[in-house]
């Protein structure tokens, strides 16, 4: 009794030590918003106001504020630590947003230019000649020689760089809401700033750094239920034939192969016998019998699924998750990455209990991208389905399919036998085709043969290889403006605007969307509806009370407790959700239970996924590290 009472008065004591440790200033209108700082170039901490020196600062780094005495601002870059010294105002560049700027892979659109002026870029995407004043300017920019030309005072870099692999901080340091000239769309204008996270380390745009060559990942993800007996033997046919083609040769080594099938629920009809399974990992073979040999073997299930719509969604995930495209042990991960999924059914909702995870469609495509992979869906149209099930499964593999802006999805009309193994033929010698263009050798399809979206895909996949070899970096910028949308082409998203958002930040969400679906699920009538705010505010303030979970305890909306969500150029029904609108319809209660719990599942995974996560400063605490979040997976 006495030690767990003084293990009670310890935590006790732990928790308010971090009570009363210095705290950032907030945000002026806020109740959990720290004040956030930039700091520009040649920026120096000093030890007191006026005091000396202690080091001089990288540009762009960010820092709470302490303490603001106008001239002066005490900073630190931690909350969870004391502030580290004292930097003058005007080093410093206000960072309300907590944002930052992601460029999308240019594949199929033109480098973006970075203005000095919100009125510069508005030049150009008003311009009647835009694309030929564009291209004037690029090659002005990409020769060195625009010098301010026009206002233009960066460019986008030619490769590719992959923020969930090499963080780079592009903060959006303002933001304007309009419509581009050309369709009348939603735009967003921001006012950017950035230095690669990496900028000490030296790391030069120098094509001798990329030594590995470019190669390639196919897994195939069969539907191995009982209709689908004579289309894996078809792809069984043209993998053979594929491996016979490519044997012997360089771009043989280069493309490397694996196989992953998948059923329904085990615990429903025990007779399926898996719900999913590894038939086959990548490896880099010099011969490919044993994926052969995986899909010859692979026999159909004996029993009937739960329902006609089949579990791919957890096919989709384990080639994603388990599949080691990473090559562990080799230090050469797999550059291109295709899962290639083929099924005549839909498949499983989250909502539907035999579905293996409540992770979403939006939700898996967004994990899958993020880690450069592509999937593409093959889908047998078979009569079987018939209308209702086609629409449906189109619906979300299209959106399951989506890749850089473009969608690989490949409908197979009447389930025809021939027009699949013609389809696939297509698919995986267009893949191939990707290493001999890689490699400054012929095609053996002509662009109109494989094209544009194949040919758009080749291209991505080796401006993501380059820009990993090349440790290419984000422009160099010290303060511009730049459309998310290609001011070209608006239907092209050219800088997603993300969420730096902090693990402790995640968790905070997590949390809360976990208690949200638990009350939420017990709000079955009018009455409970109404009392359901009642409960929430309760759960907020309990979290409150842990110093690792900042909430907004007044606030009118469900989304208003994370307050930090409010300032961004982001709607959705949960940060709008009002007492009164919650009361007054089920079928929108349950829609956005549903949504939060798909959330939910994905934010799960990464928070216990280590390579998400970034250290901003040295000796960051686990719950400081930060990830670029997109925006379209916020609750």
């Amino acid at each position: 009794m006495r030690m767990r009472l003084m293990v009670m008065v310890m935590a006790a004591l732990s928790f308010w030590a971090s009570a009363l440790a210095a705290q950032p200033l907030l945000m002026e209108g806020t109740n959990t918003v720290f004040q956030r700082v930039l700091t520009r170039p040649a920026a120096t901490l000093h030890s007191a106001v006026d005091g000396a020196v202690i080091e001089h600062i990288p540009a762009f780094q960010p820092f709470y504020v302490f303490a603001d005495q106008g001239a002066w601002k005490q900073i630190g870059p931690s909350i969870s630590r004391e502030p580290t010294g004292w930097v003058k105002t005007d080093q410093t560049v206000e960072w309300k947003q907590n944002i930052v700027g992601a460029f999308t892979n240019a594949a199929g659109r033109e480098r973006q230019l970075v203005f000095q002026s919100e009125e510069d870029l508005r030049w150009l995407l008003n311009h009647e000649a835009l694309p030929q004043v564009q291209e004037r300017l690029l090659a002005e920019a990409s020769a060195g020689i625009s010098q301010g030309n026009n206002g233009v005072v960066s460019v986008e870099p030619e490769e590719f760089v992959n923020i969930r692999e090499d963080l780079y901080v592009m903060p959006i340091l303002d933001f304007v809401e309009d419509l581009h000239p050309l369709n009348y769309e939603d735009i967003l204008l921001m006012e950017v700033a950035s230095v690669p996270l990496k900028a000490e380390s030296g790391v030069q745009n120098n094509a001798d750094q990329g030594n590995a060559a470019f190669d390639v990942g196919i897994v195939f993800v069969f539907d191995t239920t009982q209709s689908m007996e004579t289309y894996i033997a078809r792809t069984q046919k043209v993998l053979q034939n594929t491996v016979q083609q490519i044997a012997g040769t360089e771009i043989g080594k280069l493309v490397n192969f694996g196989a992953i099938g998948f059923r329904d629920n085990t615990d429903a009809v025990p007779e399926l016998e898996y719900r999913t399974k590894v038939l086959a990992d990548i490896k880099r073979r010099d011969d490919q019998s044993e994926v052969l040999n995986a899909i010859a073997n692979t026999r159909v299930a004996i029993a009937n699924s739960p329902g006609f719509n089949e579990d791919s969604l957890a096919g989709v995930e384990d080639a994603i998750d388990l599949i080691d495209w990473q090559q562990e042990g080799s230090g050469d991960p797999i550059d291109a990455r295709y899962i290639i999924l083929v099924t005549d059914a839909g498949p499983k909702d989250p909502r539907d209990p035999n579905a293996r995870s409540q992770i979403g469609v939006e939700e898996l495509q967004a994990d899958a991208e993020g880690k450069n992979i592509v999937t593409m869906t093959l889908h047998l149209k078979t009569p079987t389905g018939g209308e209702a099930n086609h629409a449906y499964a189109e619906s979300r593999y299209r959106a399951l399919s989506t890749f850089a802006g473009r969608q690989f999805y490949f409908p197979i009309e009447g389930g025809s036998e021939e027009a699949f193994e013609g389809v696939a033929t297509r698919l995986v010698t267009a893949i191939t085709d990707h290493v001999r263009t890689a490699r400054g050798e012929t095609s053996i399809l002509s662009e109109d043969e494989a094209g544009e979206d194949l040919v758009a895909l080749g291209r991505a996949m080796r401006l993501a290889y380059l820009g990993s070899q090349r440790g290419t970096q984000a422009p160099d910028v010290i303060r511009g403006w730049v459309s998310d949308k290609a001011v070209e082409a608006p239907q092209s998203l050219a800088v997603e605007p993300r969420l730096l958002i902090t693990k402790n930040e995640m968790a905070t969400m997590a949390e809360l969307l976990d208690n949200l679906i638990r009350l939420g699920e017990q709000s079955q009538g009018g009455d409970d509806a109404m009392n359901f705010f009642t409960q929430v505010r309760g759960v907020i303030a309990d979290m409150a009370t842990n110093p690792d979970r900042r909430l907004n305890t007044q606030a009118d909306t469900l989304g208003g407790a994370l307050e930090y969500l409010e300032q961004l150029p982001y709607r959705s029904q949960l940060l709008q959700m009002t007492e009164d609108r919650w009361a007054q319809s089920a079928m929108l209660r349950r829609s956005i239970i549903d949504g939060m719990r798909q959330k939910l599942t994905q934010y799960r995974k990464w928070l216990f996924d280590p390579q998400v996560w970034t250290a901003l400063h040295d000796g960051a605490d686990d719950g400081e590290l930060v990830f670029a979040m997109p925006f379209d997976v916020l609750p």
